[in-house]
């Protein structure tokens, strides 16, 4: 028996699922390796998945990482689930979304608002490494779902489906999907509703697989269209009842905004890990890049930000474990802060790169598809703009009740990788949040003020907050609309800021020497400095966290480490900086 098969055959519950399938993609800069960053550069040239990684992800279960452990699969954290996802993302975003994210974005619906039958079919068919798509898009109405046009009508005891969905994940190759209709034609949150409905249920007179979207990013993905002409559907078909299709989703999004922004560590990680490597081969003026200051300065920052997204993507993540409804608020935050993070590194380190940054071919070549495929998954499912939307409402009210009175969250939101219950799907609710535990942080740490950078930082974060405060409980009903004056929109920018630093204030406080002390005054420099004003940081403190945050950058890449917190071993080789 191979190596691999071995590996396949273990056990592959609890925490090391991630390190065990890190072990069977091996080292991606191996040019032998079947599942190398070769192989996946050659699909995406093609504009085809990556066949050899599906193979390999069918063989390690992965779907069974997106069924509740209690439906026989090992969906327990949500934490858990965002490593394993993050090493397929690290490699490959087109067959991390393609083979994997897609099903798990379906499926949430129906362990958050399916019945019984449901969820029992769903997580058979994902245990069988079947796919499901999650069909809501409409080119004509986007994210915005409360006007979407395709439609259910209720039809002698079963459902008349009609209208077109475009620019879905593996929709023509998908055993199954979820689709969003209205229901209703009255407008209002109770228009629409969501149905599981399988391929072989479907008379194929009466669906029409529309030709394949080609895109510039995630090239490999089958994205796809279907047309419905009065197409029968079983009764059964419906997810909870009719009208709570927002409801469910909204709910739902909430897990899948957590995990997203937590997997995109793993594109940024090998965008890193790229520009460390350049800097450290490419020769000029006499030396190589990284003798140069502004290379080295950019690469720590980029490494900064990562580290933020970490921090705060890994605190929403045990939020959703330890205080669901808070997410209404957390969820869209994540999404919208960490997805600005990643693309703004991604175009720093561009600058490291040059040229080499956008070929197709060579050492470096990771790099671009990296940067393509990130793009949409920043944006898509839902928007940055979306995720505005849906905290300026909160704004007020938690300015006014929360912000400087309420105290930080429990010690426990802040202990990654620390004990969690089981993912409470029962527990997600759309509603509004009962206070602000994260803001809470910086109250707390302005109240017990540290020497050095640290305290600074504490101190300014407090001030920004009192003026968010101030602003943000003067908003009125017009600036917490979709039609809010841009300023409002700027206020809900500058919260999401803020919430990023308190998860780092309380998560390096919370894991004591477990983190770099220059990683957290590097991640609250690269925050602060998106808030405007005077750096916290003297110069010569800066030149000081910076060089050592990039002499760390390096060592993590020559020991073959992890850029993330974690920092645990991956596959690599002597020579080989990644």
């Amino acid at each position: 028996m191979s190596e691999r098969s071995e590996l396949i055959d273990q056990e592959q519950d609890g925490p090391r699922s991630a390190e065990r399938l890190d072990a069977l993609l091996g080292d991606p800069r191996d040019a032998a390796n079947p599942v190398g960053h070769a192989r996946a550069l050659a699909a995406d040239e093609r504009q085809e998945m990556h066949a050899e990684g599906e193979r390999l992800l069918d063989a390690f279960g992965l779907n069974a990482e997106f069924v509740p452990a209690a439906l026989g699969g090992r969906l327990r954290r949500a934490d858990t689930l965002a490593e394993v996802l993050r090493t397929v993302w690290r490699r490959d975003p087109s067959l991390g979304l393609g083979y994997g994210f897609a099903s798990f974005i379906a499926s949430v619906n129906i362990w958050t608002g399916g019945d019984r039958e449901q969820q029992r079919r769903t997580a058979g068919l994902l245990l069988a490494n079947q796919r499901i798509a999650a069909a809501f898009h409409e080119l004509a109405h986007g994210n915005d779902f409360a006007r979407a046009g395709f439609t259910a009508q209720a039809a002698d005891g079963g459902w008349l489906l009609s209208g077109r969905k475009e620019i879905v994940t593996n929709l023509r190759r998908a055993e199954a999907m979820v689709l969003f209709a209205r229901t209703d034609d009255r407008a209002g949150s109770r228009s629409h509703s969501q149905f599981l409905v399988t391929r072989d249920e479907l008379p194929a007179n009466r669906v029409l697989d529309l030709p394949r979207f080609p895109s510039s990013g995630m090239r490999g993905v089958q994205l796809g269209g279907i047309r419905f002409t009065d197409c029968p559907a079983p009764g059964r078909a419906l997810i909870g009842g009719v009208g709570q299709g927002i409801e469910i989703a909204l709910r739902s999004y909430q897990v899948t905004r957590a995990v997203l922004p937590a997997m995109s560590v793993g594109p940024f990680d090998t965008a890193l890990r790229t520009a460390v490597e350049f800097a450290l081969e490419r020769r000029l003026y006499g030396g190589t890049a990284a003798d140069i200051p502004y290379v080295r300065a950019t690469i720590a920052r980029a490494y900064a930000d990562l580290l933020a997204v970490d921090a705060f993507a890994g605190v929403g993540l045990r939020t959703l474990h330890l205080d669901p409804g808070a997410m209404a608020v957390y969820a869209p935050a994540a999404k919208y802060l960490t997805s600005r993070l990643v693309l703004d590194g991604f175009e720093d380190l561009r600058s490291v790169l040059g040229a080499a940054g956008y070929l197709r071919e060579g050492p470096y070549a990771i790099f671009q598809k990296m940067a393509r495929d990130i793009a949409p998954a920043a944006f898509a499912h839902v928007s940055r703009a979306a995720c505005l939307v849906m905290i300026l409402p909160q704004l007020p009210r938690l300015a006014r009740r929360s912000w400087l009175v309420d105290g930080a969250a429990a010690k426990e939101v802040f202990d990654l990788g620390g004990p969690l219950p089981d993912l409470p799907f029962d527990r997600l609710a759309a509603g509004l949040p009962r206070g602000d535990g994260l803001i809470g942080v910086i109250t707390e740490a302005a109240a017990q003020p540290q020497p050095g950078p640290v305290g600074r930082f504490a101190a300014r974060l407090e001030a920004e907050l009192r003026d968010l405060r101030e602003r943000c409980a003067a908003l009125g009903p017009a600036g917490i609309t979709i039609d809010a004056p841009p300023q409002a929109f700027a206020l809900a920018d500058r919260y999401t800021v803020l919430l990023a630093a308190a998860s780092a204030l309380a998560v390096w406080d919370q894991g004591g020497e477990q983190y770099p002390p220059e990683a957290l005054l590097g991640v609250l420099d690269r925050l602060t400095g998106r808030l405007g004003g005077e750096s916290v940081l003297t110069p010569a403190e800066r030149e000081d966290v910076e060089q050592r945050l990039f002499d760390l950058a390096v060592r993590r890449c020559r020991e073959h480490r992890l850029l993330d917190l974690t920092a645990r071993p991956i596959a690599g080789r002597e020579g080989n900086h990644r």
